[in-house]
């Protein structure tokens, strides 16, 4: 197994004792340790973590759903400066821009839907992020968590409502924040940042009525992938400090 930083070494050794051919992928980033398992092994996994005592994550923190689709895309070209000032290289046809009938497909995208959860053991003051990604694109399955951890009820609705990810075994899987009669998944890469409709309240009918959208979709602050000067690597600020020029 790779050598992790000395504070996140013993709980590296912890998963690999317990866990051993389990684990697809353990990996160390921006100071805390991410394991990726398959949906297969994401229920039992969780029971692990939870009852192992070298382990004991009593605690669900937060768990989310990931669209990998246009993933390390962006829609602005920053290689190549021109005169042409905010225009320059704006491909309107990015994620979530685009007409309901042309939108993107995901073939090229093996694993598009992800299941990420965030882990807190109180007894032992380590944090832990696992993630599973959805063997099917047209209808993502994972197991429900419910019964490992109670919290992890809303939250996996609220993936199903926001991403269309199946949690099998949830015991009230329905919407939570969209409408009754909501059609698609808001938080997917394919689902056009302008939506598909247009809800207002009509005076004379006396009640909400649902329309074709009007708003042209366009580009107003283009998707760029860069590095961040927040994020500065821990251990070169550490370097920094020690050599006598700290980050100003």
């Amino acid at each position: 197994m790779s050598a992790f930083s000395p504070h996140l070494q013993g709980l590296a050794d912890e998963l690999e004792r317990w866990l051993g051919q389990k684990i697809e992928q353990l990996t160390e980033h921006r100071g805390q340790l991410s394991l990726m398992v398959s949906p297969d092994h994401w229920f039992e996994v969780a029971l692990q973590l939870r009852d192992e005592p070298g382990l004991a994550f009593e605690q669900l923190s937060d768990l989310c759903g990931v669209d990998y689709l246009g993933y390390g895309d962006d829609e602005w070209e920053t290689a190549e400066a021109t005169g042409e000032g905010f225009s320059r290289g704006v491909d309107a046809l990015g994620p979530g821009r685009f007409d309901w009938s042309q939108r993107p497909e995901a073939d090229a995208v093996p694993n598009r839907f992800a299941v990420v959860a965030h882990l807190l053991s109180i007894k032992h003051n380590k944090r832990l992020r696992i993630q599973c990604f959805a063997p099917a694109e047209d209808l993502p399955v994972v197991p429900s968590l419910v019964e490992v951890w109670s919290s992890a009820n809303w939250y996996e609705r609220e993936v199903f409502d926001l991403f269309g990810v199946v949690f099998e075994g949830h015991p009230d899987l329905r919407r939570i924040l969209t409408d009754y009669g909501f059609i698609g998944h808001p938080f997917r890469k394919d689902f056009p940042l302008i939506g598909n409709v247009t809800v207002r309240y009509d005076e004379q009918k006396e009640r909400v009525v649902y329309e074709p959208v009007e708003i042209e979709p366009r580009v107003l602050v283009p998707r760029v992938i860069r590095e961040d000067s927040r994020y500065v690597d821990e251990k070169l600020e550490s370097k920094a400090v020690k050599e006598g020029h700290p980050e100003s």
